[in-house]
């Protein structure tokens, strides 16, 4: 008898165990993987969520990216060195701000390298390419795709955005300037406008860096960073018009620091889980124990939209989102 109370208290301390285990499984916690990481993009590829982020480390260290892949959001799988300057031979240092997508089979990689500071300088925007997400990717042109500053955009943080009509737009820019560009099917360059410009500034007010847009009920939703990104206030903003070029009228802030949960929260993407109004934010920020301007995380939490459209203010969490399966998913 003895025995079968002393298996019968073990049973009981264990449950409680066993069902915090269980919860913890039901959310993604924040961060969503453990290491400083950065400029997150997070998008679906086939039955998998995938987040592609900046290797957040000083920038002489910053030679290779990682990528996580996820079936539900809540459970990832780290892809070690699916890009490094071994494959770019021009890219030195800095590699940030990846952004991803899949075309004809074939993924593509955009990445800014090097930090440049003035056009005399080696570097800028590139673009490599891969049979799968996880890489490896290689260098697609041997070359930098931008290399120049326009209309005064340091060559950074790009996204490509697909329209309606299946045109790529590459949108980019550092130094409080954004410009938007037509891409050759190919990505191998640009196709001019019908002004003879390639290079069409859409900078709105308080534009800092970190571009990204999606479409939601016919509407261009155009989101970007202000603040210093090592600082306390870095946060995102948006505006909302009818067309990818603008004009882009800021509507406010809709993420920043929370002190009693983090500060620092900004560079970010969105992930619309498909076949659904289901929207989450995929953003990084600093732990209130850091101070290193290094020190980001890989966070994520709901986005929610207002009746009119709006997006409604962020609220950042420590528990992040409960599991979403995937399912059938489409590649954006």
């Amino acid at each position: 008898m003895k025995k079968v109370w002393v298996s019968l208290l073990l049973i009981g301390m264990t449950l409680p165990t066993l069902a915090q285990q269980t919860e913890k499984k039901e959310r993604s916690g924040n961060p969503i993987f453990p290491g400083w990481y950065a400029d997150p993009e997070g998008i679906v590829f086939k039955d998998k969520y995938w987040v592609y982020p900046t290797y957040s480390a000083p920038y002489e260290k910053q030679v290779h990216m990682d990528a996580f892949s996820s079936p539900d959001l809540v459970t990832w799988t780290k892809h070690s060195n699916i890009i490094d300057t071994t494959s770019i031979k021009w890219a030195k240092r800095a590699m940030w701000a990846p952004a991803v997508l899949e075309k004809d089979g074939r993924y593509f990689l955009f990445f800014g390298a090097n930090d440049i500071q003035n056009d005399k300088e080696k570097g800028g925007i590139g673009v490599a390419v891969a049979d799968k997400p996880e890489g490896p990717f290689k260098d697609h042109l041997g070359k930098p795709l931008i290399d120049k500053f326009h209309n005064g955009a340091q060559p950074i943080d790009q996204f490509v955005f697909k329209d309606k009509d299946g045109q790529y737009y590459m949108i980019y820019g550092g130094w409080r300037h954004c410009n938007i560009a037509k891409l050759k099917p190919d990505f191998t360059g640009f196709i001019p406008f019908d002004d003879g410009t390639t290079f069409r500034e859409i900078t709105p007010e308080s534009y800092v860096e970190g571009p990204f847009m999606f479409m939601r009920n016919g509407k261009y939703y155009f989101m970007w960073s202000e603040g210093g990104w090592t600082g306390p206030n870095y946060s995102v903003a948006y505006a909302i018009a009818d067309s990818p070029f603008g004009p882009f009228k800021r509507v406010g802030k809709i993420l920043q620091q929370d002190p009693t949960v983090a500060t620092g929260a900004g560079h970010h993407s969105v992930i619309q889980v498909p076949g659904t109004d289901r929207w989450y934010i995929v953003y990084h920020r600093r732990p209130l124990t850091e101070t290193d301007g290094n020190h980001r995380e890989t966070c994520i939490d709901p986005m929610y939209f207002d009746e009119q459209g709006m997006i409604k203010p962020v609220k950042i969490t420590v528990e992040g989102v409960k599991a979403e399966p995937i399912g059938k998913a489409k590649a954006r």
